[in-house]
């Protein structure tokens, strides 16, 4: 199944947006309604808080005073945290339990408001992000709910701040105009990437790339993007030893194909097979398996250059997983080549001129085979003797992993 966690803040719209979404097939947990779920009468969750805040907490039908709570934990963060920390695991045994019940091939929505100041958008597939001015998101606090505009900042303040939630958006979708505005962007949504991502999903297949060698310039987002990828990837299982953003998106400054490298790093290539399941139901379905893995420096025996690779199933966030093995060559050159890179402008250029001159010259391929297999003698013959020059008078190393499993984060 396809998992997507909702979030925005306050006032945003996430109901219009979630409201949509449930209209078009999607499976809805919304973490809001298992929270009033979770403190009806009779219920632990009531009985905690309670026991924590007083008996004047509950009204005369002996039902949660949600305006009375409201005004002590806002103006209390302390209070704030023992309110979640009560309610926030209760409301995610319940979404669990709803998830369970999801099938292959299907796509779930949980609507969580808290879920960036939760740290929980490693759970999900993606995480969509309703935005909203924060001039708009008063007036509506103020005239559809009756606050303050003091009450509204308050409320508003206790939220993860804007940009926190957008670095942590896979995609962002724009309250800031008419109903009608919001439902053609999340019409688009399914059908160019919420349905075929969870198509690829339940078929354990990448999602298709045959377009040529088109660079992009560099983009400052891409670590960002990769970051959270490899949230998720570490996640996965512990056959993770580490997980690295590697080739030209790595690179600051660095023009490159919109697609995201990374590196996961394994004990060996049967931990790497062991991985592959859990890799896939993560969103990153096998592509194939390499014997011969490049680029490689001719003087090292090409055998020890195998790897397994993975792609995305994400239609609209291409990425490459590489997994290799703990200081074989190929993970040892590929960390090496995106440092090298970063230490070295005339490097960087270099290559940047030969990225351009090659993308030019494929431009009329309809894959990316030809543009690569074109690279492999810089790769070995100008940029290997180079970087390896570096790495001995530099004093570089690798990362260094416990071979532990569960032991690196």
């Amino acid at each position: 199944m396809l998992k997507i966690g909702l979030t925005g803040g306050i006032a945003s719209g996430k109901s219009l947006v979630s409201a949509r979404l449930k209209e078009l097939g999607a499976t809805l947990i919304d973490a809001d309604v298992l929270a009033r779920e979770v403190v009806e009468p009779g219920t632990t969750g009531l009985a905690r808080i309670v026991a924590e805040f007083g008996e004047d907490i509950v009204d005369a039908a002996g039902r949660l005073d949600r305006a009375r709570l409201g005004s002590i934990v806002f103006a209390e963060p302390d209070r704030r945290e023992v309110l979640n920390g009560i309610v926030h695991p209760l409301v995610r045994e319940k979404a669990a339990a709803m998830l369970s019940m999801a099938k292959p091939g299907d796509i779930v929505v949980q609507d969580i408001p808290l879920l960036v100041e939760t740290g929980q958008g490693s759970n999900f597939h993606l995480v969509l992000v309703v935005d909203a001015p924060e001039e708009e998101r008063i007036r509506r606090m103020t005239s559809i709910r009756n606050m303050s505009a003091e009450e509204a900042v308050s409320r508003m303040a206790a939220q993860a701040g804007r940009d926190e939630r957008l670095a942590a958006a896979d995609i962002v979708v724009d309250n800031s105009g008419s109903v009608e505005d919001v439902r053609v962007l999340i019409d688009t949504l399914w059908v160019e990437r919420l349905e075929p991502f969870a198509r690829n999903l339940a078929a354990g297949h990448p999602a298709p790339r045959d377009g040529g060698p088109v660079l992009s310039s560099p983009n400052v987002d891409w670590p960002v993007q990769a970051e959270r990828l490899l949230a998720r990837i570490r996640k996965a299982s512990p056959d993770v030893l580490g997980a690295d953003h590697i080739g030209s998106t790595a690179v600051p400054g660095l023009p490159a194909k919109d697609v995201i490298d990374l590196q996961v790093t394994v004990p060996s290539l049967e931990a790497a097979d062991r991985l592959a399941p859990a890799l896939s139901a993560a969103g990153f379905p096998l592509r194939k398996s390499v014997d011969q893995d490049t680029p490689k420096p001719p003087q090292l025996d090409p055998s020890v250059w195998m790897k397994r690779l993975h792609g995305n199933a994400d239609p609209g966030r291409p990425a490459n997983v590489h997994v290799r093995v703990l200081g074989s060559p190929g993970w040892r050159y590929a960390l090496l080549f995106r440092d090298w890179l970063r230490a070295n402008p005339e490097a960087r250029e270099a290559y940047a001129g030969l990225k351009r001159e090659l993308a030019q010259a494929y431009a009329s391929e309809h894959g990316t085979a030809g543009y690569a297999d074109a690279k492999e003698p810089w790769f070995t013959e100008v940029a290997w003797p180079l970087m390896d020059a570096w790495a001995k008078r530099s004093g570089w190393q690798p990362p260094s992993y416990s071979t532990v499993p569960g032991q690196n984060g």
